[in-house]
């Protein structure tokens, strides 16, 4: 998972923007548009530098960091069984803080993970449990976000690690559990994120066919140390277009700003983050 897991200028697009980018071309809506949609909120985008780290930092770092660093974006491990750090710092507290600082926050929760996956697991998902498996980990992440003050338009980015794409039976079950967990979280009024690895889980989800309650945002792990979504991005252009990509382009940097010393993920960002506050 993400950290465990240039220099371009960062912009934010108003939600009157972003609701705007939603209707005018479709671009969340031509992916995810089911009769299980309930009318949300339009996402808030930010594009710029965003870092993740397996713990949520202190609130000193993050003040220290958004004042001498390109980063003004930071991934969090909202909750699953599998999330691998402690959380300390990550309350509903810290992130009403952080955010009147100008962070943005892109929320993270490690769900089940797939059958055929070598690696131990607390969760792991099975072709005859997948679907509520998918449904009731939507609910708890949801519940999750919104326990932290992540509001309803905020997004869900569902973290699914390595497995073999061309295991047919684990990528059935794994787009089962996806496409469960992705309806209860579009009826609950969250947008729908992905992050997986651009060779693996993520060429799964960017390659399937039936486009039926798929993620609506594409996180993907391409480690080429190139600050962008567009550049090199390894599926077809058309997709994940409107603000619906993220790019995690380098791993396990010990990097200094003022406030502390970090090892984070380095990420490129064009996507929802999660709207707090009023």
């Amino acid at each position: 998972m993400p950290s465990h897991r240039l220099s371009k200028k960062h912009r934010r697009v108003s939600l009157a923007a972003a609701a705007a980018a939603v209707l005018v071309g479709g671009a969340f809506a031509a992916e995810s548009a089911t009769a299980t949609t309930a009318s949300r909120p339009a996402p808030e985008i930010y594009t710029g530098h965003v870092f993740d780290t397996c713990t949520a930092p202190s609130l000193t770092t993050m003040k220290g960091w958004y004042g001498s660093s390109v980063y003004h974006g930071a991934a969090v491990y909202v909750g699953g069984k599998n999330r691998g750090c402690a959380q300390p710092n990550l309350t509903a507290s810290w992130v009403k803080s952080v955010s009147a600082v100008g962070w943005k926050l892109v929320p993270l929760y490690v769900g089940a993970q797939p059958p055929c996956q070598k690696s131990a697991n607390p969760e792991k998902m099975t072709a005859a449990d997948a679907v509520p498996l998918g449904a009731a980990d939507a609910k708890d992440a949801v519940a999750k976000e919104a326990a932290l003050g992540m509001k309803p338009g905020s997004p869900v980015y569902l973290d699914m690690e390595y497995f073999d794409p061309k295991n047919t039976s684990c990528v059935n079950t794994v787009l089962a559990y996806i496409r469960s967990f992705d309806k209860t979280v579009k009826a609950k009024g969250y947008w729908t994120g992905f992050y997986g690895f651009s060779d693996s889980s993520a060429a799964v989800v960017a390659g399937a066919k039936d486009r039926t309650d798929l993620p609506e945002i594409l996180w993907y792990a391409r480690y080429d140390d190139v600050y962008s979504t567009t550049k090199g991005f390894p599926y077809a252009p058309t997709l994940y277009t409107g603000h619906r990509r993220g790019h995690q382009y380098a791993v396990n940097k010990k990097v200094t700003h003022t406030g502390g010393t970090l090892t984070i993920d380095r990420n490129a960002w064009d996507a929802p983050v999660a709207i707090v506050g009023g």
